[in-house]
């Protein structure tokens, strides 16, 4: 199956206090581009992406993001019940102590009490980043499916754009060469009746030389070749797309190809239909030229 090398796909995932989105988008590039925005705190996430893209993609510029948040809620301060304990005990003991000595204390608050150290626990900024580095990769597979899943819809698209085009070119293609029968027989009257005036009006030329300038005249303009090598490129540009991705670089060899062998044609056209003929080849091969830049 053809492959388009544009693609997008997005999905979420969660863990404990963390959530995250995935973000992968692609576009046509001559070789494999990876550009990565992952989070550098997660340890040996970045080249494991790296290599698990690396084994599932073979063309295009593929930017992939992964936003992580993390919930604040799950994360707020809590009470260390033993702490405080342990710190209201002392702080009976200390007032009675005091008073024992008629020693006057202010009375304690509850922000002072709370302010101790070891009587709120904060969230530790340890964070088990194996596990979540684990779950993340655990979800890329999926996610490199999806975006897959839609290289391949647009591919099957590509295939029907490329093979419509392809079936134009065939369709010019016999065009011309239906044309070289009745373009042969005129251009040899015309080639007899240039001989018969040239012979005339010379004296003393050798009539051989000049029918063989004339005949290699004659064959730099044939374009039997011209239309064999366009009907090959044809047939091959249809296996092509039959074997399906990676084709792209040899379908971008063909457009060359192609390219140059409606240019000859125009050249040696010496005929206004052909050479219209030549043209509209031309329109057409750059219009799949264009296409085929997309193809994996």
């Amino acid at each position: 199956m053809l492959l388009s090398m544009t693609g997008f796909a997005t999905q979420k995932g969660a863990l404990g206090p963390h959530s995250w989105t995935w973000d992968m988008r692609a576009v046509n590039s001559k070789g494999l581009d990876l550009r990565l925005r992952v989070p550098d705190w997660i340890e040996g996430l970045e080249p494991a992406i790296r290599a698990e893209l690396g084994k599932r993609l073979g063309r295009g510029s593929v930017s992939l993001g992964l936003r992580v948040q993390r919930d604040e809620a799950e994360g707020a301060l809590t009470l260390n019940a033993a702490q405080l304990s342990r710190v209201l005990d002392a702080i009976a003991e200390t007032e009675a102590e005091a008073a024992k000595r008629d020693i006057s204390l202010s009375t304690s608050k509850a922000s002072d009490i709370i302010a101790l150290r070891g009587v709120l626990d904060a969230p530790s900024d340890d964070q088990d980043t194996a596990a979540l580095k684990a779950a993340m990769l655990a979800e890329l597979p999926e996610v490199i499916d999806a975006f897959l899943a839609m290289r391949r819809t647009e591919g099957a698209a590509l295939a029907a754009v490329l093979t419509e085009q392809l079936d134009r070119i065939a369709a010019l293609t016999e065009d011309a060469a239906a044309m070289l029968e009745d373009r042969q027989t005129e251009m040899a009257a015309n080639l007899k009746k240039n001989l018969a005036r040239v012979l005339d009006n010379t004296d003393g030329m050798d009539e051989a030389r000049l029918a063989q300038e004339l005949a290699l005249i004659a064959v730099k303009s044939d374009v039997t070749e011209e239309i064999d090598r366009l009907r090959a490129h044809v047939g091959a540009a249809r296996d092509l797309l039959t074997q399906g991705s990676p084709v792209g670089r040899k379908l971008d060899f063909l457009m060359q190809e192609f390219n140059r062998e409606a240019n000859t044609l125009c050249s040696k056209a010496q005929n206004s239909d052909l050479t219209a003929i030549g043209l509209d080849l031309k329109v057409v091969i750059d219009q799949m030229r264009e296409q085929v830049q997309n193809v994996e």
